[in-house]
């Protein structure tokens, strides 16, 4: 059974006086999806954002969320929508648990919901600091925290990781894949692609304001290894990167009869291998 189409997109194009930023995309994101939205800085995944939650007009084509055009969009699917974006403000006199009781109450959200999210994002500590003075990553991170108080069922994120530390990032794609379980459909944008790898279960790969490959990232990947190799490690310290053949497999049976094989990973490419190859640039 199909799930529900929470995002869906129809030849939508933008273009500022001479420019064109979006060029005739189409594409949809359902309930309990992770969906990538791939490309370097300026290849138009943020105005896309925009476009999508009624900040910005299209100059052609469709775009509808949880069922309602975007021209049509007001303040009501705010209550159904988290939104995460470089420029999501946040009231820099108040305190971390100030800021996120405020909108609490305008979402009509439990006191105790506070609590258990700046736990998640690593904040419990820091709830009595004024927003002011929060890092960039914590202030990231209180952002992301205001924007999953009402667990919304779409949820956008701009760049949800940039400048987080390790550990807090990985804390930060635990809950994502908890919001998926429960069914929010994610819009995330990002020019990592590892990260998207690791993230979400279908991607676009948009350059200069055209989508030039999509699908699963696996798939994806695989759809580019055309020439099959082996990275191999033995357990004297040698490695090997060989071809795919009949000589490379009897090796391999006789490092591994010998209990001389340490590691073998195939070489398939890496989602940012696959747009260079797509588009002739590298991700910036």
């Amino acid at each position: 059974m199909e799930k529900q189409k929470v995002i869906a997109v129809e030849h939508l194009s933008k273009k500022f006086k001479e420019a064109t930023a979006l060029k005739d995309l189409s594409f949809s994101v359902q309930a309990g999806e992770i969906f990538g939205f791939l490309g370097p800085s300026g290849s138009g995944k943020t105005t896309t954002i925009k476009i999508l939650t009624g900040q910005l007009a299209q100059s052609s084509g469709k775009a509808n969320v949880l069922g309602k055009p975007v021209e049509q969009i007001n303040e009501n699917i705010y209550e159904q929508v988290g939104i995460v974006t470089d420029n999501s403000g946040l009231y820099e006199k108040m305190t971390v648990y100030s800021n996120l009781k405020v909108f609490a109450k305008i979402l009509n959200v439990k006191k105790e919901r506070i609590t258990e999210l700046l736990e998640r994002v690593g904040l419990e500590e820091h709830k009595h600091k004024l927003a002011n003075q929060l890092s960039k990553g914590m202030g990231q991170r209180l952002v992301l925290a205001r924007a999953l108080l009402h667990q919304p069922k779409v949820l956008f994120l701009d760049e949800p990781t940039s400048g987080l530390d390790p550990s807090t990032a990985l804390a930060v794609h635990e809950l994502l894949f908890e919001l998926r379980k429960n069914g929010t459909a994610i819009f995330l944008t990002t020019h990592n692609m590892d990260e998207a790898t690791k993230l979400c279960d279908r991607v676009a790969l948009l350059n200069e304001g055209l989508i030039v490959e999509h699908g699963p990232p696996k798939e994806v990947c695989l759809k580019y290894h055309s020439e099959k190799k082996y990275k191999i490690q033995l357990t004297d310290g040698q490695a090997f990167v060989l071809p795919h053949s009949n000589e490379t497999t009897e090796r391999i049976r006789v490092w591994m009869a010998k209990d001389e094989l340490m590691t073998i990973h195939s070489c398939e490419p890496t989602l940012e291998k696959v747009f260079l190859e797509v588009t002739g640039r590298e991700l910036l």
